[in-house]
């Protein structure tokens, strides 16, 4: 993806998409993706690129252990 919106876009239509085909499993993960996208969205307003599932996981989760940033 190019943009954060175009991902969220997909995500929506993909979500649609699921839920008419009665796909419960598949619609489940696009909620969650789609609601952590979301939140990333809000907690960088200015930012537009599409955020790696690392960086959206360490955005929702700054204290696991992968996502600490330690300063020598």
């Amino acid at each position: 993806m190019d943009s954060i919106d175009a991902h969220i876009a997909l995500d929506r239509s993909e979500l649609e998409k699921a839920r008419n085909e009665g796909d419960k499993p598949k619609a489940a993960h696009l909620e969650a993706e789609l609601k952590d996208l979301e939140t990333y969205k809000a907690h960088h307003p200015g930012e537009s690129k599409d955020p790696t599932p690392m960086e959206v996981y360490c955005d929702l989760n700054p204290e696991a252990p992968g996502c600490l940033v330690y300063d020598d």
